[in-house]
């Protein structure tokens, strides 16, 4: 079986609370996760140093297009790590709405494999840790959307024996692009009501926030599914339910105006 490596821009958990922000009708952004997986290769292991993740959002690929995402996590990763579905987050970033051409690694000189008769052989990495390993994409990013970028790492095709003892490391990914989770968005009133906002799946799983002074609200980061709604208001006396929204990965479901009740 090969193993994948996701490269994704980080996708939050089910469990949780956000903010709400209701400024989202400028330029907006969506949010990009970087995520590696692998299939495993002849080898005890593959460790590969990973630096930096960036992005490039025109259709070329001059230096001064590359954008450098800010939420990193840089380290040596053993790439035999990520079997049978295994996968680990490295980059993650709020990005403006539009296009992004190509993905670019940038890698480090710590990269080695571990033969099976234990033998730890540096690997050569002729270009990665200079120009990056550049990758295709060609994402549209949508307004408050969360969008993965799975790069799946072939590592037995990218250790690559040099006829002499040694090995080089000449990365063959595939990548995969797609929307994992969309969102709710709305407006309460009376806003004053102040309600927290509880988005629950059927397996009770709950995403939750609050509405904005004037009654916004919008809730990131909800996977596709159908959800019941609740807004809980202080003593329960305004309190209001809502079955059966469903939520695409790839758009913000529009709740309109929510009437809470009133005494």
């Amino acid at each position: 079986m090969k193993k994948r490596f996701f490269l994704p821009l980080l996708l939050s958990g089910l469990i949780g609370f956000s903010s709400c922000d209701s400024d989202n009708d400028g330029n907006g952004t969506g949010r990009m996760e970087v995520r590696m997986t692998d299939a495993p290769g002849d080898y005890d292991e593959v460790n590969v140093e990973i630096k930096s993740v960036q992005i490039h959002r025109e259709d070329g690929d001059g230096e001064d297009g590359w954008i450098t995402l800010d939420k990193i996590h840089p380290g040596v990763y053993n790439l035999l790590d990520f079997a049978n579905g295994k996968d680990t987050l490295l980059a993650s970033a709020e990005l403006p709405v539009g296009h992004i051409s190509q993905l670019r690694l940038v890698l480090g000189d710590n990269n080695s494999v571990k033969l099976k008769n234990g033998d730890v052989i540096d690997l050569k990495t002729p270009s990665g840790q200079t120009s990056g390993v550049k990758l295709k994409i060609d994402a549209h990013l949508e307004d408050d959307v969360t969008y993965m970028v799975l790069l799946d790492f072939d590592a037995a095709r990218s250790v690559v024996p040099k006829g002499n003892g040694g090995y080089n490391l000449k990365p063959v990914i595939r990548t995969i692009t797609q929307a994992i989770a969309g969102g709710i968005k709305g407006s309460v009133t009376p806003a004053e009501y102040k309600p927290g906002i509880y988005v629950i799946s059927a397996e009770n799983d709950t995403i939750g926030g609050f509405a904005s002074d004037n009654g916004d609200f919008l809730i990131k980061g909800v996977p596709a599914g159908t959800y019941r709604v609740e807004f809980i208001t202080e003593y329960g006396q305004h309190n209001k339910t809502i079955e059966n929204v469903s939520v695409s990965q790839n758009q913000i479901k529009d709740l309109g105006v929510v009437m809470l009740p009133q005494e």
